[in-house]
């Protein structure tokens, strides 16, 4: 290998273990990084909150073949949830007692219905996507979880509520960019 090349491969190799090592660091301080566009991309910190509707979530997927699913087709990485799923960031838009309403034309909570809610057919790569209907209202332990951010986003249009149970944290923002195209 020639030399510029080898200098150019070492400066990679030392970007990304410090990128990774800065993100461990960063997990471990009770921050997570978001690099999707389901929430605003940026930094995100831990707080000791209860789950309210609004507040920002990570939680580990509960076990289940839509998850199993979902990391086959790469809409969410494997981690060190129960399943082998890694945690995902969402915004809280039904608690309980709410009435929830999933069908082909979107998601509606107590008769409103949220924006970029209607579920998609396929994906990009014209794959068919699970179809999750629901009309109920949520029991004490039941919350709904989605992006109002991102029509694309693998959310509760497609794994319906999420129990109390696989909620790991409420997190803030510290720093975000809005990514979202105009």
């Amino acid at each position: 290998m020639k030399r510029p090349l080898r200098i150019l491969a070492i400066g990679v190799l030392t970007i990304s273990i410090g990128l990774f090592v800065l993100s461990i660091v960063l997990r471990l301080g009770g921050f997570y990084i978001n690099t999707t566009t389901s929430l605003p991309v940026g930094l995100y910190r831990i707080v000791d909150e209860p789950v309210l509707k609004g507040a920002y979530v990570a939680f580990c997927p509960p076990q289940s073949d839509v998850f199993d699913w979902a990391v086959a087709r790469g809409y969410i990485h494997a981690g060190n949830c129960p399943g082998g799923t890694g945690q995902l960031l969402k915004r809280v838009h039904a608690i309980a007692g709410d009435t929830v309403l999933i069908d082909e034309t979107g998601i509606t909570v107590n008769g409103k219905r949220l924006p970029n809610s209607a579920p998609l057919s396929t994906d990009v790569y014209g794959t068919a996507l699970p179809q999750y209907w629901f009309n109920a209202v949520l029991g004490e332990s039941e919350y709904l979880l989605l992006s109002d951010l991102n029509p694309h986003s693998f959310d509760a249009r497609y794994f319906g509520v999420i129990d109390q149970a696989q909620i790991v944290h409420v997190v803030r923002p510290v720093v975000t960019f809005n990514l979202q195209e105009e």
